[in-house]
């Protein structure tokens, strides 16, 4: 097997921290690229011991120069309360991130990978998602800068496909959740298993009747580096996520359940633009990736719930 050398940007997050860890584990070199706005070096210390592996502090709104054969681009802050902190830097992040990453590409010839997100589809009025469905999306709302930022990001790659030839591929990310997530990101994952732990009330955005189809984190990393792998003239967008969807009232009953909490559920008013129903169309991940997600929903949250008591 040939070694090759990967770049992957926001390489010290939830996200990230698990491709270093995978690329390395199938005899990669990998170079982390993080500004630890929201990614932790706690995150990849244990790689750090690892001839192959090196970490580099940077914000890809800057230029970067570097030869390597692959690039992921990872790097934005994903959770509604990071992204929200501060909505330019969260849109610079994403657009000149990309533009950055993708001038880079072209120089170097290399590979690269965009990481986008269901909330492309914005409050989708299509279910399941397709990636031909255009999305529902609020330019202006309190969401936009993360949405638009990685609408945006999408359009820059393919532009740069089209007109520089540059070698890309583009994945949608529905919600995943695993060991090493945020435990202040604010997602509902998270939020219900801290909540649990700490025997606190589990608080419900809304009536808890909107669904969420949620994806162990492996399975994920597993489908990004098949889509990497895949032939030269598929680009994407290709939908990564797991089409089973839950209720947010059936995630707190199974979090409360596995943690033998004794945390009661509160019901709080629903934020603007939250979607009420997201879940993938796979159909194209399974026939050009032979991919689909495999770790069922309570072995998944079993392994979280563990991490997080590991930390708490």
């Amino acid at each position: 097997m040939i070694k090759k050398k990967v770049l992957v940007t926001g390489g010290a997050g939830f996200l990230g921290s698990h491709l270093c860890e995978r690329l390395l584990n199938d005899g990669n070199e990998v170079v982390c690229l993080d500004n630890y706005f929201t990614g932790q070096k706690q995150n990849i210390v244990a790689l750090l011991k690892n001839p192959y592996f090196e970490m580099i502090r940077h914000d890809v709104t800057m230029p970067f120069f570097i030869e390597v054969d692959e690039i992921y681009n990872l790097a934005c802050p994903a959770s509604p309360i990071h992204y929200q902190y501060n909505a330019i830097k969260t849109v610079k992040t994403s657009v000149m991130g990309a533009i950055n990453m993708l001038g880079l590409a072209k120089r170097i010839k290399a590979k690269i990978l965009q990481a986008s997100t269901s909330e492309v589809y914005g409050d989708p009025d299509v279910h399941p998602q397709p990636e031909t469905y255009w999305g529902h999306v609020n330019p202006i709302g309190t969401r936009a800068c993360y949405d638009e930022g990685k609408r945006a990001a999408e359009t820059l790659f393919i532009n740069y496909h089209k007109q520089n030839n540059v070698r890309i591929k583009i994945i949608r990310i529905f919600n995943t959740y695993g060991p090493r997530m945020h435990p202040n990101d604010g997602r509902v994952v998270s939020n219900f298993i801290v909540q649990a732990l700490r025997g606190q009330d589990i608080t419900i955005y809304g009536d808890g009747t909107q669904t969420r189809s949620f994806q162990y984190v492996d399975d994920l990393i597993g489908g990004m580096i098949l889509m990497m792998n895949t032939r030269e003239d598929f680009t994407g967008p290709v939908n990564l996520g797991n089409p089973v969807e839950f209720t947010i009232r059936e995630l707190a009953e199974k979090v409360i359940q596995l943690t033998g909490s004794r945390s009661k559920i509160v019901w709080m008013p629903l934020p603007p633009d939250d979607p009420t129903q997201r879940q993938p169309d796979i159909t194209l991940a399974r026939k050009e990736l032979k991919w689909e997600p495999e770790i069922p929903l309570e072995e998944g949250l079993k392994k979280t719930i563990e991490y997080f008591t590991s930390i708490i």
